[in-house]
């Protein structure tokens, strides 16, 4: 399927407009560890039980994104973690983090992710071993979030990158969590599809979100799309033969939001269940935007 299929005809019918709805209402949004003051706004802008994904950075420990998540849960959304496999000091650190965000935050998700770190600081080379400690499940985790690359990784081969999915989508059955994919952000609509329909057959009950990048200036996403590796979307940029500040200006979140919801509409059976926003711009700003969409006044 080309670029140009998935964005090509009509757009306006109020099926894709419900369909929108429900893929961003069902989604979910970013927001920075440093900031809890953010679950507040976002707890105003979004329906209740609304998934807020607290990340994990190089600069923060576990123990340091604690109060966001609580600061979430109190705003009645649901936390959902960030955790670096390769940030993690030992097990017993994990472990202590773990049984504070489900006591403390309601935590009951969590996305696992390896981290970029050149060395892993503690005992989990990548989120498979992290995985097979079994803390989270021990500890009342009940579903796992495993992160998706439509356009591939910077720095794994994709042969390991599947390899890695259906080992923890096994590691997770086995321990009796749920499971399911989110993808990293891209601005090449038919690449995300191409990758959703590929896991569908793959792994045909594994939920999807789809992620994209919310608003922000166009000199912030070209840095992060530079940043994340989304090299596809780069080169699909270049090849339409305008600048790239100016075409990722031109990739509003709702044109992929349309392209998403064609592809779900003509399936009987679609594995998408919803909308990740990546909060590039602000997680507030983001949130706004959500709720935007969710009423049907984003065009």
């Amino acid at each position: 399927m080309t670029e140009a299929a998935v964005l090509s005809p009509r757009v306006g019918s109020s099926a894709i407009a419900e369909c929108i709805a429900e893929l961003v209402s069902g989604g979910s949004v970013e927001m920075s560890a440093h900031n809890s003051a953010d679950a507040a706004a976002l707890g105003d802008l979004l329906p209740a039980g609304t998934k807020v994904y607290v990340n994990h950075l190089p600069r923060h420990t576990l123990a340091e994104t604690l109060s966001a998540l609580e600061a979430v849960h109190h705003a009645g959304l649901e936390p959902v973690p960030h955790v670096a496999a390769r940030r993690i000091a030992s097990r017993e650190q994990f472990e202590d983090f773990a049984r504070r965000a489900v006591g403390d935050a309601g935590v009951r998700k969590v996305l696992l992710i390896g981290g970029d770190d050149p060395k892993a600081a503690g005992p989990f080379g990548d989120s498979v071993a992290l995985l097979a400690s079994g803390v989270l499940a021990g500890c009342g985790v009940r579903e796992v979030g495993i992160a998706g690359y439509p356009e591939g990784h910077a720095r794994i081969p994709q042969a390991t990158l599947e390899k890695a999915m259906l080992e923890k989508l096994s590691l997770a059955a086995a321990q009796g969590l749920g499971a399911y994919v989110v993808t990293q952000f891209s601005f090449a609509p038919a690449r995300v599809i191409e990758f959703c329909s590929e896991l569908a057959r793959l792994a045909p009950k594994v939920p999807v979100y789809v992620g994209m990048a919310g608003p922000a200036d166009a000199a912030t996403l070209v840095r992060y799309a530079q940043r994340c590796g989304v090299s596809a979307s780069l080169r699909a940029l270049r090849a339409q033969g305008m600048g790239l500040v100016r075409l990722v200006t031109h990739t509003d979140p709702n044109e992929q939001l349309i392209a998403l919801a064609r592809h779900c509409l003509a399936r009987r059976s679609c594995n998408v269940v919803g909308a990740h926003f990546f909060s590039f711009g602000g997680a507030a700003r983001t949130a706004q935007w959500m709720n935007r969409a969710i009423v049907g006044e984003v065009s």
